[in-house]
């Protein structure tokens, strides 16, 4: 059997090495367009920061390591151009010779790549880049430094967008950031986004929302609202499209979006042809159907799925969640299942619950808060989970994931066992704090609101009762909140009023719900914590404050 693979990196190189090692006498040969095969493509934008030292580090295997370890053939350089199905022959241009290859099975790993709109004037111009590729990034990075170019426009606020904003950052440049929606990591909800946009301002980067690229010229960058970006190079990062054309020319049938059609064992419409990768949807283990997910972790999964198929071994599709993460610059974010606006998209109920507790056992030095968002139904039945911190917040992510992928609920988060030391985690940890607040909430034992209706009732002039201490009120607070300290209610209770509704909050939601407790064991009916209290509202707040030119609702914001 020979079988040949369009395509090295991720998916391409994952299926034959894993066919090679199922099966060795199996002729197996890969076309790569580019010049490098199987290189880390989720660590190009770490070379522009010189985390990554050398452009060569990104390159995991040459065409003689491919052949010395595992027998396959690899020729770079080599653009697969037509496929012919009914001959089981494809056509290569490489080093401007055409020519011919027959075969049994063809996988198809072309991945996808970088949209340049064509509705954005100027996007042919030479000083603008996309990174999608090792060649990609070596061409901004030898334009920026060899003609000492310092200002540099990201357009895009998604992964890539936000890894080439910080590594430009870290090398030294003057760096914009332009994201067209009203946040930045569309994965994560609006209160995580908060977060990662006061750290990017906060590490001098100007953030961009809600005012797309109408223009690029030779020295700026237009947007929609009239504003000018001086600019000295622009980096195009708004998102992939699959690279499927040369197999919808041959007649496979792709969707309205290009991504080819397949089968559960990964054939494309057309015999003996499979695709694997980003130009492919996966299973959607949430919801059914298929997704699009453009991470080489499922990529490479696929790829082993497929590479079983073709050696003769049962497989099953690969089914994700879309579990990610990123770093930007000291603040780390994860996330993973459906967020809230997915779910209200597709007009799902959920309930959702915010805690804030220490990555590790807060004595300890180094001790930081983990922002984190659990999302469940109303039978407890965990749906997605997102964090950021300077900590570990992926781990954290990582166990939540883990339960959705077996249908866990919350008791079973509150009740996993995790490796506990005080330099690692709390006995508590995140985690299962996250799911006793899901379990107080869906138990009726607390009623909330979020840190999203804050700014509504402190405009409808609410009662708003601060339950931290008077030194802690008096270092920044809501304005027109009433401080009871939680230390003081017992004696002070009857300065809590019962013919209104009374909003209880504290630093992280955790002395307010004590607070509650005692005033709902005391006959208060019309109570309810306000989850995440006023160190998230301090980060929900800040940038928006900043951006749209409007007054703060606090007497002075918390950070620690």
């Amino acid at each position: 059997m020979k079988v040949i693979i369009i395509g090295a990196v991720a998916g391409g190189a994952s299926t034959a090495t894993r066919l090679r090692r199922l099966n060795d006498e199996v002729e197996i040969k890969i076309f790569e367009k580019g010049p490098y095969p199987s290189y880390s493509n989720c660590a190009i934008p770490n070379f522009l920061s010189r985390d990554v030292k050398s452009y060569e580090n990104l390159l995991l295997n040459s065409p003689e390591s491919f052949k010395t370890r595992f027998n396959i053939d690899v020729e770079v350089n080599s653009e697969v151009t037509k496929v012919f199905p009914e001959e089981k022959k494809i056509e290569i241009k490489s080093e401007g010779k055409t020519y011919t290859e027959d075969y049994d099975k063809l996988v198809v790993a072309t991945g996808a790549e970088a949209i340049v709109p064509s509705f954005i004037k100027g996007v042919d111009l030479p000083h603008v880049f996309t990174v999608k590729t090792v060649p990609d990034v070596v061409k901004l990075d030898k334009f920026l430094r060899e003609n000492e170019k310092k200002r540099v426009t990201v357009i895009g606020g998604g992964f890539i967008g936000l890894e080439v904003m910080e590594n430009l950052t870290r090398a030294g440049f003057e760096v914009s950031i332009v994201e067209a929606t009203n946040q930045v990591m569309a994965p994560v909800d609006y209160e995580i986004a908060t977060i990662i946009h006061k750290e990017i301002h906060d590490n001098g980067v100007d953030l961009y929302l809600e005012d797309p690229v109408s223009e690029i010229t030779e020295k700026e960058v237009i947007l929609k609202s009239g504003n000018k970006i001086e600019t000295d190079a622009v980096v195009l990062a708004i998102g992939v499209r699959p690279t499927s054309k040369i197999l919808e020319v041959a007649g496979a049938k792709v969707d309205d979006r290009g991504y080819l059609e397949i089968s559960d064992t990964y054939e494309t419409s057309l015999k003996d042809v499979y695709a694997v990768g980003d130009v492919v949807k996966k299973e959607d283990f949430m919801l059914g159907g298929l997704t699009n997910l453009e991470l080489a972790g499922p990529a490479q999964k696929q790829a082993r799925a497929l590479a079983d198929h073709l050696a003769g071994r049962k497989s099953k599709p690969v089914s994700v969640i879309g579990s990610s993460a990123v770093r930007v610059f000291d603040l780390n974010i994860a996330c993973t299942g459906l967020n809230e606006k997915k779910l209200q998209s597709d007009n799902i109920e959920y309930k959702t619950s915010y805690v804030i507790p220490m990555d590790k056992v807060g004595i300890i030095g180094g001790a930081n808060p983990i922002f984190m968002k659990l999302i469940f139904d109303e039978e407890g039945k965990v749906l997605g989970a997102q964090a950021a911190g300077r900590g570990t917040v992926d781990k954290r992510i990582d166990v939540v994931a883990a339960y959705i992928k077996m249908n866990g609920k919350l008791e079973d988060l509150y009740e996993y066992e995790h490796a506990y030391a005080p330099y690692f985690a709390p006995p508590k940890d995140a985690v299962h704090l996250a799911a006793m607040v899901g379990q107080n909430i869906l138990n009726g034992d607390v009623r909330c609101v979020t840190m999203k209706d804050l700014r509504s009732l402190y405009e409808e002039g609410a009662y708003i009762v601060d339950v931290r201490e008077k030194n802690e009120f008096e270092n920044g607070h809501i304005k027109g909140a009433h401080n009871i300290p939680l230390t003081e209610i017992r004696n002070r209770i009857s300065e809590v009023p019962k013919d209104v509704p009374v909003y209880l909050h504290c630093r992280s939601s955790q002395r307010s719900y004590y607070a509650y407790t005692f005033l709902r064991e005391n006959g208060y009916k019309n109570i309810y914590n306000i989850q995440g209290s006023y160190l998230w509202f301090s980060l929900y707040e800040y940038f928006d404050d900043l951006r749209l030119n409007r007054e703060p609702i606090f007497t002075k914001y918390n950070f620690k």
